[in-house]
């Protein structure tokens, strides 16, 4: 059993943590619309306010932050615990935005690709070579729902493609140590996905039955992601709360639950990037542990 340290309380959907040189995480408030930093004391501060649904979150190679805003949600009052639903009234698209840090400046870079809107951009990482996968896991209605995709962009607003289409609502995202596989995790039907990549933005043409590196029986859904340095996904999950390891040949390495039935995100920093960040959505809380394997270095950040 973990033994946790709570960071911060009164969040409003945190989501999207990034561990930051300076011992603060910034994190995304989804409820709340906003891009905040939870400082070392646990006090959050507005870093931005960008509206619609703010969810997964990166630094980019220019040091801005880079945002996967779904446009928002529907809200349900659980007892005073808010759980997201269906495409909100006044819903206008999903989008990527850059925040400038330092003065909170926001820039929309994308709205469509190939004249397709966004709907629901969820999760980002960025690779090598500076350039940045995304999911988009759509919005459901109350009859509908849309499809997903996964797409590839530039942070200079100059390119995005569509790289895999379609899939069944993705949600986290990640690269393996080499960056040579994109790992996904699909919400509704709890799998996780690893697709071979070719070149940057470039993914192998594999069918979901290639794809699929781990499956589970049980009713969860899977939620965000982070790579630990061996290699392994650890994936954030709703109702069975926690997060839940799978090892690159799709074995499941564990389980570790944080009580909060909708775990919904996970990053890694402190010294040697042993110290897991887990947002815990439902409760409102981020907590940190020590984690038994070190995260993998992102990109622009971890160095």
């Amino acid at each position: 059993m973990k033994q946790f340290t709570e960071i911060a309380a009164g969040l409003q959907f945190p989501e999207g943590p990034i561990a930051m040189s300076d011992g603060s995480v910034l994190l995304v408030e989804i409820r709340r619309g906003t891009l905040s930093r939870v400082l070392p004391g646990g006090a959050v501060e507005v870093v931005a306010r960008l509206g619609g649904g703010p969810n997964g979150a990166a630094i980019g190679p220019d040091g801005r932050c880079y945002v996967c805003n779904n446009g928002g949600f529907e809200w349900h009052d659980y007892g005073g615990f808010f759980v997201p639903g269906e495409q909100p009234a006044d819903y206008a698209g999903g989008r990527i935005e850059a925040v400038d840090l330092a003065s909170g400046e926001v820039e929309v870079l994308y709205t469509h690709c190939d004249g397709v809107p966004l709907k629901g951009p969820n999760d980002i990482v960025f690779d090598a070579h500076g350039g940045f996968y995304f999911t988009d896991l759509g919005k459901m209605r109350a009859r509908e729902s849309d499809r997903g995709a996964i797409y590839y962009a530039k942070p200079d607003g100059s390119l995005i493609r569509e790289v895999r289409f379609p899939c069944s609502m993705p949600n986290g995202i990640g690269l393996s140590p080499a960056g040579d596989v994109l790992y996904y995790a699909e919400s509704p039907t709890s799998r996780l996905m690893a697709v071979p990549v070719r070149a940057p933005g470039e993914l192998a043409p594999i069918m979901d039955s290639e794809a699929m590196l781990a499956g589970f029986a049980n009713y969860q859904f899977f939620d965000s992601l982070a790579v630990d340095a061996a290699g392994n996904v650890c994936v954030a999950t709703i109702i069975n709360g926690g997060i839940t390891i799978v090892a690159p040949d799709g074995s499941t390495v564990g389980h570790v639950a944080t009580g909060d039935a909708m775990t919904t995100n996970i990053c890694f920093g402190g010294p040697g990037l042993r110290t897991a960040y887990i947002t815990c959505s439902m409760s409102g809380r981020l907590l940190a542990c020590e984690w038994d394997t070190p995260g993998l270095p992102l990109h622009f950040l971890n160095r």
